[in-house]
């Protein structure tokens, strides 16, 4: 009756399904010893202009997953996926592919900082982190709308200069601590793996207190491994389990207020043609097929 928990399903299938596939494959990291030179990231910082269409892409994914509200894990997956379809190297991502990196990356912080638009100019929170910061802000008597830009513009300007600076010193401890953070891979996978899947078991409890929910995520961590032995994508599982709940709530708001009538998704140009692009998104991959068929009978 609670329905699947989104953090439970996460941690199943990207935590438990990742220790079941590494258990299979030998029960050993293979990698070679590597640091971090300051040469190697100017080299990279170099290359990342050649990605501006897949970072431009990925920003414009991210703030409509931040306004819409979606947050910042499905603009990731939905980002990489389609930064994968689209690029000439799919195969290639997961294996050390530039793209791979940039796409969700850029996204998520394209999700994270758009998720404040709503928060700041309407008093809707965008995500979970913006729902904390509504509520810091009524603490404090901040009310948070048009006027919060005219009445505290102090506070305002200053909440986004500390996107800057949060972005710069994020920055310098990611430099500073990589290789600290790589040293993990040295641990033994027979003494990390335990400790990932009691860290894993105490999460998921942690969410309800309630023992059901481990189960439930043991499940999800079966479901992950078989995904990924099938090369099936995670991404839109997780996207359903992110999306699926609002979509269903909103579907149900906009029937109550049409009273029960379909029309209100074409009351409007604007509203008309956001319900036309997103069925035809959703049965393109069935009109591709038509449209192929039809080529190959005239051909």
């Amino acid at each position: 009756m609670r329905g699947f928990d989104f953090l439970i399903a996460v941690i199943g299938l990207f935590g438990i399904g990742e220790i079941l596939l590494s258990m299979e494959e030998g029960l050993a990291f293979q990698g070679a010893a590597a640091k971090i030179h300051r040469q190697v990231v100017l080299e990279t910082w170099a290359k990342l202009p050649k990605y501006w269409a897949t970072s431009l892409r990925s920003c414009l994914i991210g703030c409509w997953m931040g306004i819409t509200p979606g947050g910042a894990t499905p603009a990731s997956f939905m980002a990489y996926c389609v930064a994968k379809r689209v690029s000439k190297n799919g195969e290639n991502f997961g294996k050390g592919e530039m793209k791979g990196i940039v796409a969700p990356e850029t996204a998520a912080h394209a999700a994270g900082t758009a998720a404040l638009l709503p928060m700041l100019s309407l008093g809707i929170p965008g995500s979970p982190t913006a729902a904390v910061l509504l509520g810091g802000l009524l603490i404090w008597g901040l009310q948070p709308g048009p006027l919060l830009f005219v009445e505290k513009p102090d506070f305002v300007w200053g909440l986004i200069a500390s996107m800057y600076l949060g972005n710069l010193t994020g920055l310098f401890i990611v430099l500073t601590c990589v290789p600290l953070f790589a040293s993990i891979l040295r641990i033994p996978f027979s003494i990390i793996a335990p400790v990932i899947i009691v860290i894993c078991v105490v999460g998921a409890f942690t969410v309800h207190n309630a023992t059901f929910d481990v189960w439930l995520m043991l499940g999800f961590g079966v479901i992950g491994y078989i995904f990924k032995k099938l090369d099936y994508p995670m991404a839109p599982m997780v996207l359903a389990l992110v999306l699926g709940d609002r979509a269903e709530d909103s579907f149900r708001q906009s029937m109550l207020i049409s009273q029960g009538s379909l029309d209100v998704f074409f009351s409007n140009y604007l509203v008309g043609a956001i319900t036309t692009v997103a069925m035809l998104l959703l049965f393109w991959p069935l009109i591709g097929k038509l449209i192929g068929k039809k080529k190959a009978a005239a051909a």
